[in-house]
C-alpha cells in the first residue's frame, strides 16, 4: 500500500525541488524519505534505487525544458529563434540548478529514445535549417551551440564571470550575435 501518497511521479518532483534547493549531487533516497517522513524503505515500491531517481529527474528536467524551449521559439526562425531558444536554456538552469545539472547526465540509449532528448534535437535542427544548415553541418552546429549555451550558464553559475566590470548580459548577448554571424556564415 502506498505511504504518504507516494507515487513514482511525486517522488521526482520531489527530487526535482530537493535538487534545485541543496544540488543534484545530494539528492539521495534518504534525504528524500526525510522529506516525506518516511523510512527510506517506503520508496522502494515506486523507484528501483538511487540511480533511478536521478535518470526520472535527468527525464523530467529535459522535458521541462523542452516545453519552455517549444514555447519560446513558437513562430520564430533565425536569429529570433536562437536568441529565445537560448535565452529560454540560459533561464531554466539559473531557475532550476538542480534540475540543469541532472540534464547533463548521461542516458542509456533506450532511456534517452524515451525522453525528451530527441524533441531537444528536433527544435535545434529546425533552428539550424532556418540557417540553411543539413547534415552533417548540423551535427557540428549542434554541438557547438550546446557547447556554447552550456559552457556560458556553467561558468556564469560558478561565478566566474563576476570579477569582471563588462556586465555578464551583455556578453551573453553578444555571443549570441556571434552565434548568430557564425551560423549564416557557415564556412563550405
Amino acid at each position: 500500500m502506498a505511504r504518504a501518497g507516494l507515487t513514482a511521479d511525486r517522488l521526482t518532483q520531489a527530487a526535482a525541488d530537493l535538487a534545485d534547493e541543496v544540488g543534484f549531487e545530494n539528492v539521495t533516497v534518504s534525504a528524500l524519505a526525510r522529506r516525506f517522513g518516511v523510512k527510506d524503505a517506503s520508496l522502494y515500491s515506486h523507484i528501483r534505487n538511487a540511480q533511478d531517481l536521478r535518470v526520472r529527474l535527468a527525464v523530467l528536467a529535459l522535458a521541462e525544458l523542452a516545453d519552455r524551449v517549444a514555447e519560446a521559439i513558437a513562430g520564430r526562425s533565425g536569429k529570433d529563434a536562437l536568441v529565445a531558444f537560448a535565452s529560454a536554456y540560459r533561464r531554466y538552469a539559473h531557475e532550476h540548478p538542480g534540475r540543469y545539472s541532472a540534464m547533463q547526465m548521461a542516458l542509456d540509449p533506450d532511456t534517452a529514445a524515451d525522453s525528451a532528448a530527441g524533441k531537444h534535437a528536433e527544435m535545434t535542427r529546425a533552428l539550424l535549417r532556418g540557417y540553411d544548415l543539413w547534415e552533417p553541418d548540423q551535427t557540428d552546429a549542434v554541438r557547438l551551440l550546446h557547447s556554447t549555451f552550456h559552457g556560458f550558464v556553467s561558468l556564469e553559475r560558478s561565478g566566474a564571470f563576476h570579477s569582471h566590470p563588462r556586465g555578464v548580459e551583455a556578453s551573453w548577448l553578444r555571443a549570441l550575435d556571434a552565434l548568430d554571424s557564425l551560423l549564416r556564415a557557415w564556412p563550405a
